[in-house]
């Protein structure tokens, strides 16, 4: 159970809501049919690892990736696309087959026009002179600073050391991976889980092993994706089904997830499946399907939470649950309008339980767009009706408790009187739990972010200087 999970107080009924998923470890654990490393090539000025490489070990994988809906889509997003068109038309670049996947750090090749676009495809052509590998069998991730090229020359030297020699089948070499994607992160983010599926003789089950690791702490506040997430499994599953399990994962995880309000260029999250567990192929609507479409979506849970309690400048980790709403899709509208509100953000870096700013903030909450809102399985014509448009919210029936006090209720008059300086006391922790609920249906959803502080300013204000 997480923090918010376990720790946080009952006000009245508005307990934090329970995580139906399997249990995560914070841990670098490759899951077979897999080689990764990572070294430092010269692409950061800092000298730390900078270039990483994860590459199958007996053949394609199936691929599965979401990515931003930024008009300025980076490189790597326009070249990730085309490569798993071009392995699955079906797909339309959202899933298809791989065998390598490519990430530099400290450079994001995006709003770099058709000679970035070359950059990266030299890039590819570079991976599969020292892989052996179709140029179009790999993915591409790309991070760091905007209107920048790619230097070449400095990638071209580091692939041809680290490939294949440095390239390993252990979790030092996935750890490594997770390291060199760094940028403004000051922690390495990683969570594993294992399931168990049947054999190919559906006699006895297989532990089957889901890794990811995630980088990106500054401009988050993903439209499908979030910057930048890998996740690897052993599982044997088909690419349009592993797409359809990471699609509502992602709108239910990084999608909910917020630093400061601003879209990335080059979101992208990859599932590659190697199929090496030997276990049974996967099928749609199958117990198995279930079962690993939970598992990614406890992995993703577990990085972006990781990923907003070390939001650039962040003390606390700010967790918002609503419940009561008209479906889930308003519930998660609400949650992320209250962590992503400056104010409400400003408040929790103070430790102030101001619960006015967190009904505002909510009042304002405007449903995803259509794209995110048939992701998480509403028809297309819902989904294009209710794109953009305001949460259902009735002041009369909403109730909010902050760190476990409760503060308002519109069936009992609306503010309640409570022990502020207890409030600020319970707020003064690790995470902050916002718990409302909106009394008007079954739907619930959450949503990640953190304190704005003094640090995330300065940090920002001198970022490419």
């Amino acid at each position: 159970m997480t923090t918010a999970e376990s720790g946080a107080g009952t006000a009245g009924l508005l307990a934090a809501l329970p995580a139906d998923l399997p249990g995560v470890d914070r841990l670098a654990v490759l899951p077979g049919g897999f080689a990764a490393g990572a070294m430092a090539a010269g692409i950061k000025a800092s000298g730390r690892p900078d270039l990483s490489v994860v590459r199958t070990t007996h053949g394609p994988a199936a691929a599965a990736a979401v990515f931003t809906q930024h008009p300025f889509a980076a490189a790597p997003v326009q070249l990730s696309r085309a490569n798993l068109r071009a392995s699955a038309p079906a797909g339309d670049g959202g899933y298809g087959w791989a065998e390598v996947i490519v990430a530099t750090s400290g450079c994001a090749n995006a709003a770099t026009g058709q000679p970035g676009l070359e950059d990266q495809q030299e890039v590819g052509r570079l991976v599969a002179q020292a892989t052996g590998l179709a140029a179009d069998h790999a993915l591409h991730l790309s991070t760091g600073i905007i209107g920048t090229r790619l230097p070449l020359p400095t990638i071209a030297t580091g692939l041809a050391a680290l490939v294949p020699a440095s390239l390993t089948e252990t979790d030092e070499g996935w750890a490594a991976v997770a390291v060199a994607l760094r940028t403004t992160d000051s922690r390495t983010k990683l969570a594993t889980t294992v399931i168990a599926l049947p054999d190919l003789d559906g006699l006895a089950v297989r532990p089957v092993t889901i890794s990811g690791c995630a980088k990106g702490v500054g401009m988050i506040h993903p439209g499908m994706a979030t910057m930048l997430s890998v996740i690897l499994t052993d599982a044997a599953i088909e690419p349009a089904l592993l797409h359809d399990l990471l699609r509502p994962a992602a709108v239910r995880t990084w999608n909910q997830l917020t630093v400061d309000g601003d879209t990335s260029t080059n979101d992208t999250v990859f599932v590659l499946a190697s199929g090496a567990s030997g276990t049974a192929p996967v099928r749609a609507g199958s117990d198995a399907a279930r079962q690993l479409g939970r598992a990614i979506e406890a992995i993703a849970r577990d990085l972006a939470r990781q990923q907003a309690a070390d939001g650039e400048g962040a003390t606390t980790l700010l967790t918002c649950q609503v419940s009561g709403a008209i479906d889930d899709a308003d519930a998660r509208a609400v949650a992320r309008s209250v962590v992503g509100s400056s104010l409400v953000k400003a408040a929790a870096h103070g430790r102030d339980p101001n619960w006015g700013r967190i009904a505002g903030a909510a009042g304002n909450g405007h449903l995803a767009d259509a794209v995110v809102l048939r992701a998480s399985g509403l028809p297309q014509a819902d989904a294009e009706a209710r794109a953009g448009r305001p949460v259902t919210l009735d002041p009369a029936t909403l109730r909010i408790a902050i760190a476990g006090q409760a503060v308002f209720d519109g069936a009992r008059g609306g503010p309640q009187l409570f022990d502020r300086a207890a409030a600020r006391a319970a707020m003064d922790a690790p995470e902050i739990l916002i718990r409302l609920d909106l009394g008007l249906g079954d739907g619930h959803g959450e949503a990640f972010g953190c304190d704005l502080t003094e640090e995330y300013v300065i940090e920002n204000a001198e970022y490419t200087t």
